[in-house]
């Protein structure tokens, strides 16, 4: 939520998706509502923030879950091919970056431009006061620093993403589909 508030001040309109209700992958259809709702917020983002906690030095399993929600293709369209990404961490105790490096996988495997900048907040519970503001700190400038980069990253890209990802395996994929389809010796 403190990414969000930053985004708004900076001028982005931003949406946040609650993983309350999400099913587990596959478990059920990719009809269900939160399933639905999920892949629209994906569909209409420019950029994405992606934040868990990490337990047992890992993402969570909620966190993974909305990944594996979102597909790699829907029809003919990437849903987060060349959209940019913010990766950030909460930990109990220790700073580490485990769960940051595996969103980070996850992101690049998406084909999303992720910064090059991310955030590792460590024991989080000393961190937020009571209302769930976060307190002054560096951990707090450096999320600052994350949203800024996330945000001048969404700019500089908006307009030339088609190009930064457009793949010559696929347009020859494309190509050769197409001379099947319009060259058939019978029908």
């Amino acid at each position: 939520m403190e990414a969000a508030r930053l985004l708004e001040v900076m001028g982005g309109e931003v949406k946040v998706f609650d993983p309350r209700d999400l099913p587990l992958p596959d478990s059920e259809p990719d009809t269900h509502p939160k399933v639905r709702e999920l892949r629209s917020l994906a569909e209409w983002a420019e950029g994405m923030v992606w934040c868990s906690p990490e337990r047992h030095g890992a993402m969570t399993g909620i966190m993974k879950a909305q990944i594996d929600w979102i597909p790699l293709a829907i029809g003919a369209v990437r849903p987060t091919q060349g959209k940019t990404l913010a990766v950030m961490e909460v930990s109990g105790g220790s700073q580490s970056f485990n769960a940051v490096n595996q969103m980070r996988i996850l992101g690049r495997w998406m084909r999303m431009i992720t910064i090059p900048n991310q955030s590792s907040v460590a024991k989080a519970f000393l961190e937020f006061d009571d209302v769930g503001r976060m307190k002054p700190s560096s951990y707090y400038e450096r999320v600052v620093d994350v949203m800024e980069e996330l945000f001048k990253f969404t700019f500089l890209t908006r307009d030339v993403s088609p190009y930064l990802v457009d793949r010559y395996s696929e347009r020859r994929e494309s190509a050769e589909e197409l001379s099947k389809r319009v060259n058939q010796k019978a029908i």
